[in-house]
């Protein structure tokens, strides 16, 4: 098996190391990748190879990766979630302080007066107008609770704030985490309509794009204050312009700054900050260069966005990793294929996501030679078959 890792981005060192203590060559320039290695770089111009096997970002978010035509290639695509956790929740505190506070604006007042005569009367006399609400006892909105969101909702209940979360996908892992404390909003109006602050935890899909727009802002407390360190498409950035025209509210932090926001009012635009930490880049290095060779080398998925999880040891010196259309009747041709050629399969797990499916198949080899490849090449809705041999 060949081990080539192609880097669109620079990858922490930690990462890297993974890979290369276990024999693969990592590098920015390889014409056959079995697997690529990405941050930020935009890949929907990128030429996939036949080579390449699978897509790994180090972070959680995956805008930058044509998600369908991997797909429908049978290429894997991993993130990883709740790797980079701690660090954008340290950056939302931060942007809860600095809404409220009115820190930025007084640092920004405080530099032009540097040269007045009278600096310690002027600052005195001038710092009324940054005058802020404290966080505690306000309460604070948590949209989405997933690895940040239950972060985000257990510290502020630390801060002694009030805390309501909503997330209709709330899984039971997050569940585990959350603390009793945290009041379960049963609709996304009860957070609108109830919550000083809102912080937004949810990714970028066609259900959640300009979910914070007039109507929703028009539910929510005069004076709010709102955050975004998800995606910039969650909020209409002309309705929030006009809200805060209008007082509706009173700040907008954002870690995705437009032409529009930035400069304006009322908005703390922050430069994609959220995973810019030192240890945020090595855990998700970290954590893709795991998942990347346990895929490679074992077949197994996990964190996958276009396939299902699907991981299992390995007992056998055969495995047979099978990605397939979702469709009736593949279990029964897939089965019956293997055991047409004679061999006992002795260990199967499949699983469906949407219109995708992965299959392993363990079997004992021994000494007997098949091509697989030929077998199902003529099974309709399998689109890639990975033979892994000891």
């Amino acid at each position: 098996m060949s081990k080539n890792i192609l880097t669109l981005n620079k990858i922490s060192e930690i990462g890297l190391d993974i890979l290369r203590k276990k024999g693969y060559d990592c590098s920015d320039e390889m014409n056959e990748p079995d697997a690529v290695l990405v941050r930020s770089a935009d890949m929907h111009e990128f030429s996939f190879s036949d080579s390449v096997k699978a897509v790994a970002r180090a972070g959680a978010g995956v805008n930058n990766i044509p998600i369908d035509l991997c797909s429908e290639k049978g290429v894997v695509v991993f993130n990883t979630p709740g790797a980079n956790s701690n660090a954008v929740k340290e950056l939302v505190l931060a942007g809860l302080l600095l809404s409220s506070r009115k820190i930025v604006d007084s640092i920004e007042w405080v530099k032009t007066v540097r040269e007045e005569p009278q600096l310690p009367s002027l600052i005195e006399k001038g710092k009324s107008k940054f005058a802020g609400p404290e966080l505690q006892g306000k309460t604070l909105g948590v949209i989405g609770l997933g690895a940040i969101g239950v972060l985000v909702a257990n510290t502020a209940r630390h801060l002694h704030m009030k805390v309501s979360g909503y997330d209709p996908f709330l899984s039971v892992e997050s569940a585990w985490h959350l603390s009793r404390s945290i009041k379960h909003a049963e609709s996304l109006k009860e957070i609108f309509s109830s919550c000083d602050y809102i912080t937004v935890h949810v990714p970028m899909l066609d259900s959640t794009k300009n979910m914070i727009n007039k109507e929703s802002l028009a539910m929510m407390k005069d004076g709010v204050r709102i955050m975004n360190f998800s995606r910039g498409g969650l909020v209409n950035d002309d309705d929030m312009l006009e809200a805060l025209e209008s007082g509706k509210v009173a700040c907008y932090v954002t870690d995705f700054p437009s032409a529009k926001l930035i400069g304006q009012k009322g908005v703390i635009a922050i430069p994609h900050l959220g995973a810019s930490t030192p240890e945020s880049e090595e855990n998700c290095a970290a954590c893709a260069a795991d998942e990347l060779i346990d895929y490679l080398e074992n077949g197994n998925i996990r964190n996958s966005v276009n396939f299902p999880s699907v991981s299992t040891p390995r007992e056998t010196d055969c495995r047979l990793c099978i990605i397939h259309k979702n469709i009736p009747n593949m279990i029964a041709k897939i089965s019956s294929t293997v055991s047409g050629e004679g061999f006992n399969i002795e260990n199967l797990l499949n699983k469906a996501k949407k219109d995708m499916a992965y299959t392993i198949v363990d079997i004992s080899l021994g000494e007997k030679e098949v091509d697989f490849e030929k077998l199902f090449k003529n099974i309709e809705g399998v689109i890639r078959l990975r033979v892994i041999k000891d």
